[in-house]
């Protein structure tokens, strides 16, 4: 996202360990950030973030608020961040809120579990940004949208109906981009603290292909170049399938495959050692699917 706050980016690379639901809302206003965002306390006095349309307007600090009218409540678990996030709080509009409430339930619907309580929130704060960059004409590209409809079908497939809804709520029609920007949004959100040794295994195996690759081909990587972004982050994702075991796609068009193969012979070359080592350690056997990317990502790295 474009932002104009440097630390956006850091409170929600954590935002799973310092934000969690609230149990009980507490009806007392303690602080207004604004008509729709309050701060109450708790029963034992700690304070809560409540959210609901006009919840506090024309309230002052001591009011009651109506709890049938909050729809989300979170309790701050971070010191260090809670400003940073009710000032962030304070620029999502209620509507955009409201949506992505929406679009979170029917994620959890989709995907057949609740997704963090977080998610809420930081893809509010996704979709504002989307909103005002429509509004000032900025389209971001996403690089990876392929990847993304790829490897992560079903979370695609919401960031797809997340666009449609926000066409139809907002009367904005984003491009097919914010579809794999509102998937990796989900995927992040399913993971968990429980995941960190397949998230150690996929880093290891991404480090492995690739260093096959830099001393077969005697290279050295150009960390700032797009194709090799491009290439890690297919590795990221290559990886990640065969750790999870997720079934490989055997859509490949033969044709194009030996084309690829053919027009190729180098990165073909490099494909079969990785092959040989993904075989031997991990008793994966690459498909031609696979074979085909990871030459395309190859050649890219070699030509350039």
């Amino acid at each position: 996202n474009i932002s104009t706050h440097p630390w956006r980016t850091a409170v929600f690379l954590y935002t799973g360990f310092f934000l969690e639901k609230g149990r009980g809302v507490g009806v007392v206003i303690h602080r207004i950030l604004n008509n729709n965002v309050a701060i109450t306390l708790d029963n034992q006095g700690g304070e809560q973030i409540v959210c609901g349309k006009g919840i506090a307007f024309k309230k002052r600090i001591g009011d009651s608020i109506d709890e049938s009218s909050v729809n989300q409540v979170f309790v701050l678990k971070d010191e260090l961040v809670n400003e940073q996030l009710l000032q962030l709080l304070k620029e999502i509009p209620m509507e955009v809120m409201e949506l992505t409430t929406e679009i979170v339930e029917m994620a959890n619907l989709v995907l057949g579990k609740q997704l963090k309580e977080s998610l809420v929130i930081s893809l509010s704060d996704h979709i504002t940004c989307a909103v005002n960059n429509y509004h000032n004409g900025i389209t971001l590209k996403n690089v990876l949208v392929w990847d993304i409809k790829r490897f992560y079908e079903r979370e695609f497939s919401i960031g797809e109906r997340a666009v449609a809804m926000i066409k139809e709520k907002l009367a904005i029609d984003l491009p097919i981009d914010e579809a794999g920007f509102i998937a990796l949004h989900i995927v992040n959100s399913e993971s968990t603290e429980e995941d960190m040794d397949q998230t150690v295994q996929i880093t290891q195996m991404i480090q492995e292909i690739a260093n096959i690759v830099k001393y077969h081909f005697s290279i050295e990587y150009n960390t700032e170049s797009v194709h090799y972004y491009r290439f890690i982050t297919h590795l990221k994702f290559f990886a990640q399938r065969i750790i999870l075991k997720k079934e490989a796609s055997k859509e490949v068009d033969p044709s194009l495959y030996e084309m690829v193969k053919a027009n190729y012979n180098d990165a073909y070359q490099g494909t079969l050692k990785i092959g040989k080592f993904l075989q031997e350690k991990y008793n994966y056997t690459l498909t031609d699917d696979d074979r085909l990317y990871l030459m395309i990502h190859i050649n890219r790295i070699l030509t350039t």
